[in-house]
């Protein structure tokens, strides 16, 4: 399965501090639930115990928001959250 990531999800990663290979990870490994449009959002939580906008966080999760499309997966945009 071929993975693409749109320049919207680039642009994103790098605005909410994750990289492509945490999404691509989050895409194989993930957590899958439904989403909005017949998307999919894959989940994965990785320890981060770092700071991220000043503040301090143990955990960081990458959820990127894919769609199927015969044998490519395209990541149309990237979330992350901290806590």
């Amino acid at each position: 399965m071929q993975i693409r990531l749109s320049q919207h999800a680039l642009e994103q990663c790098e605005e909410r501090g994750a990289s492509k290979e945490e999404v691509l990870r989050a895409v194989r490994e993930g957590l899958r639930e439904p989403a909005r449009q017949g998307r999919i959002v894959c989940r994965l939580n990785a320890d981060f115990a770092a700071e991220w906008q000043d503040k301090y966080y143990a955990v960081k999760q990458v959820a990127p928001i894919i769609v199927e499309e015969g044998d490519e997966t395209i990541v149309v945009t990237v979330y992350t959250f901290y806590f």
